[in-house]
C-alpha cells in the first residue's frame, strides 16, 4: 500500500514539474513569441493565464510560488519588465491568488470570485504604479495595455475556470 501510495506522490510531483517546466518556458519564449506574430503578446496578460493554469492544474503552493518568482524569472531571462515592476507583478499575482482563495471561500461561486480577485488585485497594482511612477521609481506609462484587453482576459479566464470548475465537479 506504501509502495502505491508513493507513486501517486511521484505522479502528482512529476504533473506539477512539467507544469512550471511549460509556464517557464512560455514566459521565456514571450518575446520572440510577439516578434515572431507582430502582436504584444503581453495584451493577453500571459502571467496571469499561467496563474490560472497553475490553479486549475497544480496545488495551491505551486501557484503561489508561480505567482511570487513568474514575474522575476522574466525579468531575469529578458530583462522585461523593469526589476520594480516585475515586483509590482509578483505582489498583484499573490493579491490575486489570496483575495480568490478567500472570496472563493466566502461566496461559493469561482467565476465571481475570480472576477473580482482580478479587479481588485489590479486596482491596487494600478495605484501603486502610479505611486512609483510619480515618485520617479518606474519608468513606465501607467496603462501598458488596453484596459478593454484586461477586461476581455479577465472575463475569459473567469469563465474557464467557472467551466473546468463544473466539469470536475460532474465527473
Amino acid at each position: 500500500m506504501e509502495h502505491a501510495l508513493n507513486l501517486i506522490d511521484l505522479k502528482a510531483n512529476i504533473k506539477t514539474y512539467l507544469i512550471d517546466l511549460s509556464l517557464f518556458s512560455f514566459i521565456y519564449f514571450l518575446p520572440a513569441m510577439s516578434h515572431l506574430v507582430a502582436f504584444p503578446i503581453y495584451y493577453l496578460d500571459p502571467m496571469r493565464i499561467a496563474l490560472v493554469v497553475a490553479l486549475i492544474h497544480s496545488s495551491k503552493r505551486n501557484t503561489f510560488i508561480i505567482a511570487l518568482t513568474l514575474p522575476l524569472f522574466s525579468f531575469f531571462i529578458s530583462s522585461h519588465p523593469q526589476l520594480i515592476k516585475s515586483f509590482l507583478l509578483s505582489a498583484e499575482l499573490l493579491m490575486n491568488l489570496g483575495l480568490f482563495f478567500l472570496l472563493k471561500d466566502r461566496m461559493k461561486n469561482v467565476f465571481l470570485s475570480l472576477l473580482l480577485s482580478i479587479i481588485v488585485s489590479k486596482a491596487i497594482y494600478y495605484l501603486l504604479k502610479f505611486v512609483f511612477i510619480n515618485y520617479a521609481l518606474l519608468d513606465d506609462k501607467l496603462f501598458s495595455t488596453p484596459y478593454y484587453f484586461q477586461i476581455i482576459s479577465a472575463l475569459i479566464l473567469s469563465a474557464y475556470l467557472f467551466l473546468i470548475n463544473r466539469f470536475d465537479l460532474k465527473s
